[in-house]
């Protein structure tokens, strides 16, 4: 049996934003509305790793408040997709699988 390869949760989080800025601090019972998204997808046995992918220090600071490993990125990018790609190559993680 192959052993499975390690599966990576990163999370898109932008500040500066047209119709809701700063939406990833927004509170939600008390709590950065990153932070919900942070705490489900850690609860994902498949995944081995959930971090959180951030270009505004008010987030990082955040983060790092509560514990939520994350990524520094580029402001520039055009697409979450973007943020997330830079964020998996900063954290070496591997283009594919060993199991293939």
């Amino acid at each position: 049996m192959n052993k499975l390869p390690k599966f990576y949760g990163i999370i898109p989080a932008r500040y500066a934003s047209r119709r809701f800025n700063g939406k990833p601090l927004a509170k939600i019972l008390g709590k950065p509305m990153f932070w919900h998204v942070y705490e489900r997808a850690r609860r994902c046995p498949e995944l081995s790793q959930v971090v959180l992918a951030t270009d505004d220090d008010r987030i990082a600071s955040s983060a790092k408040k509560l514990d939520v490993p994350f990524v520094m990125t580029r402001k520039d990018h055009i697409s979450g997709t973007d943020r997330v790609l830079e964020a998996a190559e900063i954290l070496n993680v591997p283009r594919k699988c060993s199991c293939c």
